[in-house]
């Protein structure tokens, strides 16, 4: 399995990188990676479709557990799934700008 960090995230961010959140609503709303997409882990076998299977999916979580999970569900559904080592609280802890609510919207 593909791991990156958040610093190459980052880096990636710019280049319009899709990130894929599969915590649950409630904490995605509290704060989370602008741009990134929520499909919590329980529904994201349901929403593959929703998925582009011609560019590498970023699977973010909380610290890395459940994103490692879902990346090695994307992998054997044929993506190209990286996962991001450290998760939201990593981003966050390193002072990065988060998005909050629902939308993945810009940073606020």
């Amino acid at each position: 399995m593909r791991e990156i960090d958040i610093d190459q995230l980052a880096a990636a961010l710019p280049g319009g990188a899709v990130v894929v959140d599969v915590r649950e609503p409630a904490e995605y709303a509290g704060a989370h990676i602008p741009g990134a997409v929520n499909i919590a882990m329980g529904r994201l076998t349901s929403c593959l479709d929703q998925l582009d299977r011609s560019s590498p999916v970023h699977v973010v979580c909380a610290s890395g557990n459940r994103s490692t999970a879902m990346t090695d569900v994307l992998l054997a559904q044929g993506f190209d799934a990286v996962n991001v080592t450290g998760g939201t609280s990593a981003w966050v802890r390193s002072g990065r700008p988060v998005a909050r609510g629902t939308e993945a919207g810009a940073a606020r």
